[in-house]
């Protein structure tokens, strides 16, 4: 790809997993020639159902050195009010001041009208909205107008399709999508682009054999998708070719 977005620094919250999409971007940016600093939540992977690794977030750093770029990671709860400001002061202090955000984090729990409660709801709006909407903007105040920069968010396609079961997940992960398109007509004047990346079913170890089977019999392209599918689009957007894309929703889920 030419003119990548080579010795820029880029943010990507959420990058705890070996197969998650949050390695996976991590990874692709660092072949584009970015410098790469990650943040983790390991108590909140505990939580989950599949296979915690305690010692990926450091493994992943020495991966990332050894491909020639800068890396440096953060272990930081998302919910917490004041995360923007300590990831970016971080950010500066290890590496530099950022040109690209990538708002991957996320928290889900199954819940359904029968379990929602207010609780529930404030765990998600914590980390999926405030969280995301903070560092977006507090970047945005921090680094506008200065040189070309872009903001890519996360979604799950709750505008297409019911996701029973998740009312707190999609309530909290569709009000990204609306986040998305006002801020990027605010940040435009900035030279800031701000998108966001529907994925799609993703197989990042979350999935039974049972689903991946049922998914893969509907699926127009014959498989699921995988963490790298999303990282490439998310290394395209930003790269300076992607520099008129913005205010964007892009489902990119093979066809389902």
């Amino acid at each position: 790809m030419n003119n990548t977005p080579q010795h820029r620094i880029a943010i990507v919250t959420g990058a705890s997993r070996r197969r998650g999409i949050g390695t996976a971007i991590c990874r692709a940016l660092a072949m584009a020639g970015c410098d790469i600093f990650f943040t983790h939540w390991r108590a909140y992977d505990r939580l989950m159902s599949y296979e915690v690794d305690e010692h990926w977030p450091a493994l992943l750093e020495e991966e990332l050195r050894a491909r020639g770029v800068r890396c440096a990671s953060m272990e930081v709860d998302m919910s917490e009010v004041d995360a923007a400001t300590r990831i970016l002061d971080a950010v500066e202090a290890g590496l530099g001041a950022p040109a690209i955000l990538v708002n991957n984090a996320a928290y889900s729990t199954r819940d359904g009208y029968q379990a929602l409660d207010a609780q529930m709801l404030d765990a998600h709006y914590a980390v999926n909205m405030r969280g995301t909407m903070l560092l977006s903007v507090e970047f945005a105040r921090r680094y506008g107008g200065k040189t070309a920069r872009r903001i890519i968010n996360m979604t799950s396609g709750q505008s297409l399709s019911p996701m029973p079961g998740e009312l707190a997940y999609i309530a909290t992960k569709g009000a990204i999508e609306a986040f998305t398109l006002t801020l990027s007509a605010e940040l435009a004047p900035q030279g800031i682009t701000v998108n966001a990346v529907d994925p799609g079913a993703t197989d990042t170890g979350w999935m039974t054999e049972e689903l991946r089977r049922a998914l893969t019999q509907h699926a127009p392209m014959g498989r699921v998708g995988q963490p790298e599918d999303a990282a490439r689009l998310i290394a395209f957007l930003a790269s300076d070719e992607a520099g008129w894309i913005t205010g964007q929703v892009i489902h990119s889920r093979g066809g389902f």
